[in-house]
């Protein structure tokens, strides 16, 4: 055989074996959030909050607890999560709120949230109204792109 056949096919394998690896992995990635999300389901509350404030910041900024900090993997800690400053009761807490969620949550407004320990699953409003994504938030450059490619696509409707 000619040494350029005999690299293909050492490529071709080692592009076999990390497909079939990434393959696994992602089926174990999978049932461990199925798991993980069925004890946020079960240990989920009612809750009732007054937004004070909500950003996207890094995990040592967010005023989060240090037990959370420390069992937060190396590769998340420096990722920005969505943190909600919220009063609840006589206490004002930070929570983390599920990224679908935040753009729901309206700021300086009185909420009920279904909570499961430090996370938010759900938000609606007061007496039960739907909330709408906040309209004043700014897009990004990359998400203005991204919802244009996605209207083209039909993905979304053209609004």
């Amino acid at each position: 055989m000619k040494t350029g056949t005999i690299v293909l096919l050492v490529i071709l394998a080692v592009l076999i074996g990390i497909t079939v690896a990434l393959y696994f992995l992602g089926r174990r990635l999978q049932k461990r959030q199925e798991e993980q999300n069925e004890r946020i389901q079960a240990a989920k509350q009612p809750v009732t909050m007054l937004v004070v404030d909500k950003k996207k910041l890094k995990l040592k900024e967010s005023g989060l607890p240090e037990e959370v900090i420390k069992q937060t993997p190396w590769y998340a800690r420096r990722s920005k999560i969505p943190i909600v400053k919220a009063k609840v009761g006589a206490q004002f807490v930070n929570l983390i709120a599920d990224d679908k969620v935040y753009d729901l949550i309206p700021v300086k407004k009185q909420v009920k949230a279904m909570v499961s320990g430090i996370y938010i699953v759900e938000v609606k409003g007061m007496r039960g109204a739907k909330l709408t994504p906040d309209s004043d938030v700014k897009k990004s450059w990359f998400r203005k792109q991204m919802d244009k490619l996605q209207e083209k696509a039909g993905a979304k409707p053209v609004k």
